[in-house]
């Protein structure tokens, strides 16, 4: 393994010029791991530098090259995704299981997929809207900084390195300092893979350090960022004075509908959705509205789907979830179980304070909350934790109008047997992804948001375009 502690510029491993250190965690046992190097604004330049060098040669290779590469990628990924799988439970706790079948396996799916759009895709494409001939030119759009968060490591990596290589740019990654030993597996697939020395660099650092010197640098040509929707406006805002493409994924404050015709199951596998990953997901499904004349029913159903739900130690082949990233995450959660509490939303599973049989690590019982109304701060604010709030309606248009209630519009979860509905309800909600009968998008469909939920779409064709430019030819 390599020095944690270094970072990967230009095709090699090298010595921070001025860093600070930070000790990494396991949320689990609370008990350090490893030391990084959080990079300094000389550092972030060595890396841009050395990207802006690379893009000269790279965004001239052929489509055939960029496969070639993405291929080799591939092949490494699988024969390091034990790794990967062992670095995601130690700095973010998650269970083995689902740490390799889910966390690891993920990345694996979306490199095979950007194989397929790649193989596909066009660089060049007639304007159809008048018969003069024009063409568009897709080209890379330069140098690329791309900030990724500590709850899909793998996911969000490569949902934003392979296109990036893809459209022939080159790039700096900042993973999350909450989870940097994934992504330095990854630098190692990546050197072993063979791509050329400088088109990937990675440096580790924290938003106000490494994060800032990235968004702001003027041979940054575009901002790729997975996170929160707070952190999403200080980026752009970072970003605005050297007028740079900024694609932005944020938080989310998902709304699963079940109307009364749902499956028998609807209720429990929302519960388990809304819990998976500890609830650290964004599209996560956290508000469930149930349909009236089943919703006494549903609660019941959804206290005891929750508890059923194990949180445990990531080395228990019995746990179903694991801890929350960190202890600023746990308090967090903790003030908002709290407040929900006192706002008047009953509480029928889970609650405040650590799970009985777990005295140390930043683990959460798995919380439903009844009786919520639009208003509470628990059906307005992203949780981030094992934590489901649930109100009743009457009416498919009182169900959009409360679906839509949030400023996020990231997933929503449609449950009925009725096509016809699905499909208006579908139309009706504001988000950027619909997910009806618990039928998941696949690999390759773009994913992203609209309002609080950011503006870009990671994923398939329209994922690698965020990467592009177009130039407008006449005359050819």
């Amino acid at each position: 393994m390599i020095n944690a502690r270094n970072f990967y510029i230009n095709g090699q491993w090298m010595p921070p010029l001025a860093s600070r250190d930070l000790d990494v965690l396991n949320p689990a046992t609370e008990q350090k791991v490893e030391q990084i190097s959080l990079a300094g604004p000389e550092d972030v330049n060595r890396a841009v530098l050395a990207a802006k060098d690379a893009f000269k040669s790279w965004s001239q290779t052929s489509k055939q090259d960029r496969l070639d590469l993405l291929k080799a990628i591939l092949t490494q990924y699988r024969a390091r995704s034990q790794d990967l799988a062992e670095a995601m439970t130690l700095e973010m706790g998650a269970p083995k299981g689902f740490a390799l079948t889910s966390q690891a396996a993920c990345g694996e799916h979306h490199i095979e997929a950007f194989i397929r759009v790649l193989e596909s895709f066009k660089f060049e494409e007639p304007v159809t809207a008048n018969d003069s001939g024009d063409t568009l030119f897709l080209e890379p759009i330069g140098v690329c900084g791309l900030i990724t968060p500590w709850n899909w490591p793998m996911n969000q990596i490569t949902l934003k390195v392979i296109p990036t290589l893809a459209a022939g740019c080159t790039m700096v990654l900042k993973p999350s300092e909450e989870s940097p030993l994934s992504a330095l597996v990854f630098a190692e697939i990546m050197h072993d893979a063979g791509v050329p020395a400088g088109v990937f660099n990675l440096v580790n650092g924290d938003g106000a350090g490494a994060g800032a010197a990235l968004t702001s640098h003027p041979d940054v040509h575009m901002v790729s960022f997975t996170g929160s929707t707070r952190a999403g406006t200080h980026i752009t805002q970072s970003a605005a004075s050297t007028i740079k493409r900024v694609a932005l994924e944020l938080g989310g404050k998902g709304a699963n509908i079940i109307f009364s015709d749902a499956a028998e199951t609807a209720v429990s596998e929302g519960v388990a959705l809304c819990m998976e990953n500890t609830g650290q997901s964004c599209n996560a499904p956290t508000r469930m509205l149930v349909e009236r004349s089943r919703y006494d029913a549903a609660v019941a159903e959804a206290a005891e789907a929750a508890q059923r739900i194990k949180a445990g130690m990531p080395s228990d082949p019995q746990s179903d979830i694991g801890p929350v990233i960190n202890q600023r995450q746990f308090d967090a959660i903790q003030a908002k179980i709290k407040a929900a509490i006192t706002e008047g939303a009953r509480l029928v599973a889970g609650g405040p304070g650590r799970p009985d049989d777990l005295k140390q690590g930043y683990f959460i019982k798995p919380t439903v909350f009844a009786d919520c109304t639009a208003d509470m701060s628990i059906m307005q604010q992203e949780v981030f934790g094992p934590v489901l709030a649930m109100m009743p309606f009457d009416t498919e248009e009182e169900a959009i109008a409360l679906a839509n209630s949030t400023p996020y519009g990231l997933t929503n979860y449609i449950q009925t047997t009725d096509k016809d509905r699905a499909r208006r309800v579908a139309h009706s909600v504001r988000s950027g992804t619909v997910e009806i009968n618990y039928q998941f998008c696949d690999y390759g469909t773009p994913f992203g948001g609209v309002g609080y939920s950011g503006n870009g779409r990671e994923g398939g064709a329209e994922g690698l375009r965020e990467f592009l430019e177009v130039k407008a030819v006449a005359g050819l």
